[in-house]
């Protein structure tokens, strides 16, 4: 069976139980393909779009792709072939394959639900199950084992399940040229700003793009800097100085989770960059 028709029979059942069930969706979530053109990340994070995107392959050496129905498998090419190093990476260090969750929509564009990020292409979410995994067929990839690396009073990791794998794996993915920061519970940045699972060891220099914020128990979220190609791509404010494990994580221990919300809220319709218009207007690639 070939891959595009394995994700149609997959949407298929998605939507066949009934459409009061059927997740949120916006202008930029029911466009099916990307824009033709150039890759460009347009815009910040949370308020842009992206042109010319590039669907991450299910499958790659180090990583599955789950939750394929969301069709957030896009990113700018830069974040794709990041991926694909990190898979290589990975494998070579032994470790089991990683699963890869959102990306961006095939035009970036304001997600329908689950992020206020995830627009221009830069950011995706890997996540810290690093178990052996069989080869999942597309449709078994919706509900997959995703447990949280912190212990039930979420101040602390669970450290039958965040340990030397998962230092490794962050490890490669902030050594890596492309990326400008990566979020985590501010649990974990803690774990290993005092050397958990040999965290520390030749140095806590790796730890300053190691960012704490809510969530971000059970994966890591990782953003690129803007793409030296795209000039309308927003960057972040540069990091500060230092590895991270200072007043700032101290603030962020401080602070009481916020409860989960009983429905996940719609993010508010950001005002987007004037050129994202003509990205979600113009004709496939």
């Amino acid at each position: 069976m070939s891959p595009l028709l394995a994700r149609l029979i997959l949407a298929a059942l998605l939507l066949a139980p009934t459409l009061a069930l059927a997740e949120p969706s916006n202008a930029w979530s029911v466009v099916a393909a990307p824009s033709a053109g150039p890759a460009l990340a347009i815009g910040g994070v949370a308020q842009g779009c992206l042109a010319g995107a590039v669907r991450l392959p299910d499958d790659g050496p180090g990583y599955q792709v789950i939750r394929l129905s969301r069709h957030r498998d896009f990113g700018h090419p830069d974040l794709v072939a990041f991926i694909a190093r990190l898979g290589r990476q990975a494998q070579g260090a032994g470790l089991a394959p990683f699963y890869v969750g959102d990306m961006a929509q095939p035009r970036g564009g304001p997600l329908p639900f689950g992020h206020a990020s995830h627009q221009t292409g830069v950011d995706a979410d890997i996540w810290f199950n690093l178990d052996p995994k069989p080869a999942l067929a597309p449709a078994a990839r919706e509900n997959v084992a995703l447990p949280s690396m912190l212990r039930a009073g979420r101040r602390d990791i669970d450290r039958q399940r965040f340990g030397p794998r998962q230092v490794t794996l962050l490890r490669l993915a902030a050594a890596d040229p492309a990326v400008d920061r990566i979020f985590v519970n501010a649990a974990i940045k803690d774990a290993l700003c005092r050397g958990v699972a040999g965290a520390a060891s030749g140095g806590r220099d790796w730890l300053r793009r190691i960012r704490p914020w809510w969530g971000h128990d059970e994966h890591f979220h990782v953003r690129l800097a803007c793409p030296g190609t795209s000039p309308d791509c927003a960057a972040q404010a540069p990091l500060p100085p230092g590895d991270g494990c200072d007043a700032t994580l101290a603030w962020w221990r401080a602070q009481k989770p916020p409860a989960p919300a009983a429905v996940t809220p719609r993010p508010p319709a950001p005002k987007l960059p004037a050129a994202c218009a003509a990205v979600l207007a113009a004709p496939p690639g």
